[in-house]
């Protein structure tokens, strides 16, 4: 969109600050004349949908991907902000909420426009605010009928069906009487029960627009060549680009791999890429992959990528210079990457407890991506025959052409279900399957609605009462609502309050606890009942602590799977070196498990916990990922190294997230010593120096020309970090004690490394302090090399062996730290075993640098005698 489409609605919003409010008529009349500026005309469903919110209706919107939806929702965003009414925009996925949100930034101005998705928070107190699901169910449950929230988009509605997360699609329709909705989804199915509750619950006239009318229409096709063969038929025939549609994301980067011998793109396109992508800087250690899949043409899009890199992959698509996608199906949810063709590797695909042909709404979902409204004609839809029929289907046209016969490949054994030409066109047919309940009661859910200033038990009794389970759930429900009250008042998580008046509150959150205290993991209560049997003065402490956090969170199951083969080879190795039988160590080390400290510990305390509490129905899982990064002080990219996970970078970074946010929020203050605040600094610096692409983002929206110094001038916008640490501070020196410890934290990263000889990670650690086009070199000039530290470190271990890394090694005493100016200089003193300490690392540490990026960095001058 151009700025100037942009301005014609700021200056219709500006123009009616006035007092008078604007009429519908003038609204549409407005919105009509910016549509027609942007060269775009209404579909009907667009224009009835548009009407119908506009008289102050509920909606449901029924059209296909690519009819226009979000031009509904633009729609209703501008009606909103042209009252002085707040809206939301809502969906299931992060990624999507991230594309809506910088899309209405160049819409309505980055200062109308915040963002919220549990991971990032920017701009909390926009009137226009875009998150997930989750988060708007929380503020629904909190705040209820005096939510200030007065207009609601519901993007993907589908998901009201999902076992696990549909719980947040029903909680707003049933907790926020005084606002309006409008829901949109090309497969919601039948609608008239949702019309009917919405009526029932907002006082407010709900219809349905639907249509069938497809911008561009398809053409489906059944492929029975082999993969690569049919992309590059695709790509030859001019319908690229094209998304092929994996189930893994092992998957998706072999194929993307696979791909590399096909010929995409023309050396003129290659150059557009090069020049699209000579800025960006691919560090981590899966980025010098993804650029090389990139530079011929290749994008990849799934979970297991940083964030970084899906954007760059959308961004690129947008521009028109990747001809092929691998990725993996949340292409169905509506993330914005342009293609021409949809092309499935397979019709079914593992959904977490068995393996089973997609569903009609998965396989419309994503079918329906094909075709760019503007620039297609038609879209292309394809689906591969399995891969055991084609391999077949050559033997048979070989054995006609030599008479001789050939053995048939077989199906495969694991993770697939038999289809064919017919169950595709039984997909291409069929209906989206009827959408139903899946509500759930949690801790959290108890925590947000007993907050509210009123009377919040009562209100946790209408949400169970008017839920849309059967009677029978219903009662299930109640039973574990109070099974879970209960606990928490024995937990001393809630605690009974005075009453003010009539209506309000009876119950209220302990008020000892943090601020932002919340328990959003199922086994929340379990860590807060478990701390307390923890000894305080143990020299394990901090890390103790750190394992109770990851022992609630979710398994990272690809990371464990890892780990375990890796401690199951090295007992392997030390078994035979040992001499033991073959079958005798087969037999033992299939006994190995990944690491799981405080073991005994954890599942002792955890049944204690559980004939207490019967209403858990999750189990404890210790692990240590977190812990032992801390143990190591590995670095992201180190962790990433060490296991092989360069396919799996945000699953690790994810993990990450979720142990922040368990120890920031659940852990209470009392029980944090100084060492679990630095190792909280430690994490929250960790995740933003690893993708802060979303920060960027909004301050390069925000500020084009210079965002610092506009942000100097207006005074200084709350930011949070994109990926969970805590609200950035304007000036990240400005609390000394806390900017050295977490500059400490980034030296002890690099000594790790170097007392494991690991120079490549030492390298790689100091460039990920570098600004772009910075060299890497020393004190000297001299660039930094991995034959240089080696001889260095190698004169080092001729004098001493090695240097202590334990609490001694690392007491702040070893640390002189002077300043000169904006640059602070530390003399990191090597702590030797015969205590000689006559070697030091030296280091300079540009203030104004740290500043600026909001994290410390590091540069290292010298390493030598002292």
């Amino acid at each position: 969109m151009t700025e100037k489409n942009a301005v014609l609605l700021k200056d219709f919003l500006q123009t009616n600050k006035s007092g008078e409010t604007p009429s519908s008529e003038e609204l549409l009349e407005s919105f009509l004349s910016w549509a027609e500026a942007k060269g775009t005309s209404l579909y009907p469903a667009q224009e009835e949908a548009i009407l119908e919110l506009l008289d102050g209706k509920n909606v449901i919107l029924n059209t296909p991907t690519g009819s226009g939806k979000s031009m509904v929702a633009l729609a209703l965003h501008f009606d909103s902000l042209a009252h002085g009414r707040r809206s939301v925009y809502t969906c299931p996925i992060k990624a999507l909420v991230n594309e809506k949100w910088m899309a209405l930034c160049k819409e309505f101005g980055p200062e109308n426009v915040g963002l919220s998705t549990g991971d990032a928070t920017v701009n909390r107190d926009a009137p226009i605010i875009c998150c997930t699901a989750e988060i708007l169910a929380n503020m629904a449950l909190c705040e209820g009928e005096q939510s200030t929230i007065s207009d609601v988009v519901m993007d993907e509605f589908h998901y009201y069906s999902d076992k696990e997360r549909g719980v947040a699609w029903q909680v707003p329709l049933l907790t926020m009487p005084n606002t309006r909705f409008l829901l949109m989804s090309a497969t919601v199915g039948a609608t008239e029960f949702f019309e009917k509750e919405m009526t029932k619950h907002t006082g407010k006239e709900s219809v349905t627009v639907r249509s069938t009318q497809r911008p561009v229409p398809l053409d489906f096709t059944y492929s029975e060549q082999e993969l690569s063969n049919t992309v590059q038929r695709l790509v030859n025939e001019g319908k690229a680009p094209v998304y092929v549609v994996h189930f893994t994301q092992a998957a998706a980067a072999s194929n993307a791999q696979n791909f590399m011998s096909l010929d995409l793109c023309s050396k003129e396109e290659k150059q557009a890429i090069n020049e699209a992508i000579k800025e960006v800087r691919f560090s981590s250690p899966y980025g010098p992959d993804v650029k090389r899949w990139l530079k011929q043409g290749i994008g990849i899009h799934h979970a297991g990528l940083l964030p970084k890199y899906r954007i760059l992959c959308e961004k690129l698509a947008q521009k028109g210079l990747l001809k092929v996608i691998c990725g993996t199906d949340t292409l169905g949810v509506g993330v914005n990457v342009p293609i021409r063709t949809v092309l499935f590797t397979q019709l079914c695909k593992y959904s977490g407890d068995k393996t089973a042909i997609l569903t009609a709404r998965d396989f419309h979902q994503i079918a329906g991506r094909a075709g760019r409204k503007g620039f297609d004609d038609v879209g292309f839809v394809v689906a591969q025959a399995p891969e055991h029929v084609i391999e077949n289907l050559k033997l048979e046209a070989k054995t006609k052409q030599t008479g001789k016969k050939f053995q048939k490949k077989k199906p495969p054994e694991h993770g697939y279900v038999p289809f064919d030409k017919s169950t595709y066109e039984r997909l291409i047919q069929a209906a989206p399957e009827p959408l139903t309940s899946s509500f759930q009661v949690s801790h959290g859910m108890l925590l947000n609605i007993l907050s509210r200033p009123t009377d919040g038990c009562r209100a946790m009794r209408n949400l169970l009462k008017d839920c849309h389970e059967t009677a029978a759930s219903k009662k299930k429900l109640e039973k574990r609502s109070f099974q879970l009250f209960r606990s928490l008042v024995e937990g001393h998580i809630i605690e009974f309050a005075p009453q003010v008046a009539p209506g309000y509150s009876k119950v209220r959150v302990n008020m000892d606890l943090q601020d932002d205290f919340s328990m959003n993991q199922p086994l929340s209560l379990y860590l807060l009942d478990t701390l307390p049997r923890l000894d305080k003065e143990s020299p394990e402490y901090a890390l103790d602590v750190i394992t109770l956090c990851e022992s609630i969170v979710e398994n990272p199951e690809a990371i464990l799977r890892i780990q375990q083969n890796k401690a199951r080879n090295a007992r392997m190795d030390e078994l035979k070196a040992q001499g033991m039988e073959f079958n005798q160590r087969v037999e033992e080390v299939e006994k190995v498990e990944y690491p799981k400290p405080l073991r005994d510990f954890i599942y002792d305390t955890y049944n204690s916990f559980a004939e207490t509490h019967p209403w858990v129905d999750v189990n404890v899982e210790p692990k240590s990922i977190v812990r032992e990064m801390f143990e190591n002080f590995t670095t992201f990219s180190g962790y990433i190294k060490q296991y092989g996970l360069q396919r799996m970078e945000a699953i690790l970074l994810r993990h990450l997230n979720y142990v922040y946010k368990v120890l920031q929020q659940t852990v209470p203050e009392s029980y944090k010593n100084e060492e679990l605040h630095e190792m909280e600094d430690y994490l929250g610096d960790m995740i933003r120096r690893t993708d802060s692409s979303l920060l960027e983002e909004w301050e390069k929206m925000a500020h084009p020309e210079d965002y610092q110094k506009r942000m100097d001038a207006a005074g200084a916008t709350e930011l949070e970090t994109a990926f969970g640490a805590d609200k950035a501070a304007a000036d990240i020196t400005y609390d000394k004690k806390r900017f050295v410890k977490m500059v400490r934290q980034r030296i002890f990263q690099l000594m790790s490394a170097l007392q494991k000889q690991a120079y490549g990670d030492v390298l790689d650690l100091l460039a990920d302090d570098l600004a772009e086009g910075q060299m890497l070199v020393d004190g000297n000039g001299k660039p930094w090399t991995e034959n240089g530290l080696m001889e260095i470190m190698a004169g080092y271990i001729a004098e001493h062996h090695t240097f202590r890394m334990d609490v001694e090694g690392r007491a702040i005493q070893h640390s002189i730290i002077t300043y000169e100016g904006n640059k602070m200089h530390i003399q990191q003193m090597l702590q030797d075993e015969e205590d000689f300490n006559d070697w030091s690392i030296d280091f300079e540490i540009d203030l104004d640098e740290c500043k600026e990026a909001g994290m410390p960095l590091i540069k290292m001058l010298r390493i030598g005698e002292a």
